[in-house]
C-alpha cells in the first residue's frame, strides 16, 4: 500500500506528536508499505530525505520552537494526481492540514486524522478561555470531514463521541521498552546532578509551557524538599517558560532537550516523576518513566487513566486536586522502598505494550478506510 502522512510538526522537533508521527512512520515502513511524509520546511537548509514533500511554513506564534505548515491546497493536489495515495493521514490541524484534507477531499482519497493535542484546553492555559468553544468547534469541523479520528484513549473517545465527533477510534499506544529501560540508571549521571547514592532525584520530562502547569511541579517539589533536603529536582526539556522557573529556581538541575539514549539514561536516573499537566491527550512520557522503571505520580487521565495503577505504580490523582497532587509527591518521597517497588511493578505493567501492534492496528485502520472508499468507487461506477 501506498499511505501518505501530513504533520507540522516532526523531528528533529521534540513533542509528542512528532515523536508519534515518527513511531507511525516507522511501523509503516517495517510492516513493507510506501510512506510519504508531508511536513513544514523547518529552516532554510532543510532539504527533503527520501519519501518526504516538503512545503512552506512559518513560526507559530506564542509557541517558540515549533512552526506550522502554510497552506498549500494547490500543490498538494497537483502532486496527489502524480502519486497518489491509497489513504492518507492527517496529523495536526493547522493550514497544512487542513490543505491536505481539501486536497484529499477534491481527489477521492480517504484520509484517516489523528486528535493528538488538546487545542481547546489550550485556550484556558493561554487566558483565552472564550475561544474554547470556537477552538472545539473548529476541531470537530476539521476531524468529523474524515473516514476515521484516531484517538489514544478510550476515555477521550468516549468524550469526543459526547461532543459531537464522528468515527471515533481507539488506537492505542506502546513504549519501547529496550530504550526506556531501568537498566540505563547512571550513577556518574547523579553524581553530576550533585546526588549522593541515596539521594532523592525527582525529575520532569517535558515542553516547558504554560499547559503544562508546572507551577504544580514546583510547589511539590518544594514541600517535599521540606521533607527530604537531599532531593534534588532534575527538568529535562526546552520551552518558553524555561527562562523564568530557571531565574526563580536557579538550584534546579536544568539537562536541556535529550534525545535518544541520553533521555532514556535521564528517566532511569530519576526516583520520582512529576507530571502535572491536565492538557494531554495521552503523554507519552508517563509510559517512558513506567518503562524506565521510575515511580510517577500524575493526573489521572490519558496514559495515567489507561495504565498508570494508583498505589501500584505511583499516584494517579483526580484531576484538579491540587491537594492531593503535592501529598502523594511528599509521601512517595519518604517510601525509598514502596517506590522502587511501584518503579518495578510500573516496569511490568508497561512491557506487553509493542509498538509493533499499534503499527498492526494503524495499518489496518487505514487499509479499511481504503477498501471502503475502494467499494465505494465501484458501486459508483455500476450504478
Amino acid at each position: 500500500m501506498r499511505y501518505t502522512i501530513v504533520t507540522e510538526t516532526y523531528p528533529p522537533e521534540v513533542n509528542g506528536v512528532a515523536l508519534t508521527v515518527r513511531e507511525l512512520e516507522r511501523g509503516l515502513r517495517a510492516r513493507g508499505h510506501e510512506v510519504e511524509v508531508v511536513r513544514p520546511r523547518q529552516h532554510r537548509r532543510d532539504r527533503p530525505a527520501d519519501g518526504e514533500l516538503l512545503t512552506a511554513g512559518a513560526l507559530l506564534p506564542f509557541y517558540s520552537g515549533l512552526r506550522f505548515g502554510l497552506p498549500s491546497v494547490a500543490r498538494l493536489r497537483r502532486h496527489w494526481r502524480r502519486q497518489r495515495p491509497d489513504a492518507i493521514y492527517i496529523a495536526t490541524e493547522g493550514p497544512l492540514g487542513w490543505s491536505a484534507m481539501r486536497a484529499a477531499k477534491a481527489l477521492g482519497i480517504p484520509v484517516a486524522s489523528g486528535f493528538h493535542t488538546r487545542f481547546d484546553h489550550y485556550m484556558r492555559d493561554y487566558a483565552a478561555q472564550w475561544m474554547q468553544p470556537v477552538a472545539l468547534a473548529w476541531m470537530r469541523r476539521f476531524h468529523n470531514r474524515s473516514a476515521a479520528t484516531l484517538v489514544p484513549t478510550l476515555e477521550l473517545r468516549t468524550e469526543l463521541n459526547g461532543l459531537g465527533f464522528d468515527n471515533v477510534v481507539h488506537l492505542p499506544r506502546a513504549v519501547d521498552t529496550r530504550r526506556f529501560d531501568p537498566g540505563h540508571r547512571d550513577e556518574a549521571l547523579r553524581a553530576r546532578w550533585g546526588l549522593k547514592p541515596d539521594g532523592l532525584a525527582v525529575t520532569y520530562v517535558g515542553r516547558m509551557a504554560a499547559e503544562k502547569n508546572l507551577d504544580l511541579a514546583i510547589r511539590a517539589f518544594r514541600a517535599l524538599q521540606e521533607l527530604r533536603p537531599d532531593a534534588r529536582f532534575i527538568w529535562v526539556g526546552e520551552g518558553p517558560e524555561l527562562g523564568g522557573i530557571r531565574e526563580a529556581n536557579p538550584d534546579f538541575i536544568y539537562c536541556g532537550m535529550q534525545r535518544g539514549e541520553a533521555l532514556a539514561h535521564h528517566f532511569a536516573s530519576a526516583d520520582l516523576f512529576l507530571f502535572p499537566s491536565l492538557s494531554e491527550t495521552f503523554g507519552n512520557v508517563t509510559l517512558e518513566a513506567m518503562a524506565s522503571g521510575v515511580a510517577t505520580v500524575a493526573y489521572r487521565y490519558g496514559a495515567a487513566a489507561e495504565h498508570l495503577m494508583h498505589g501500584v505504580h505511583g499516584a494517579a490523582i483526580a484531576l484538579h486536586d491540587e491537594e492531593a497532587f503535592i501529598d502523594a509527591a511528599c509521601r512517595l518521597s519518604l517510601e525509598d522502598a514502596s517506590r522502587r517497588d511501584m518503579g518495578g511493578n510500573a516496569r511490568r505493567a508497561v512491557q506487553p505494550l509493542r509498538p509493533a501492534q499499534v503499527a498492526a492496528d494503524f495499518d489496518a485502520v487505514l487499509q479499511g478506510i481504503a477498501l471502503r472508499r475502494s467499494h465505494a468507487d465501484v458501486h459508483a461506477a455500476l450504478a
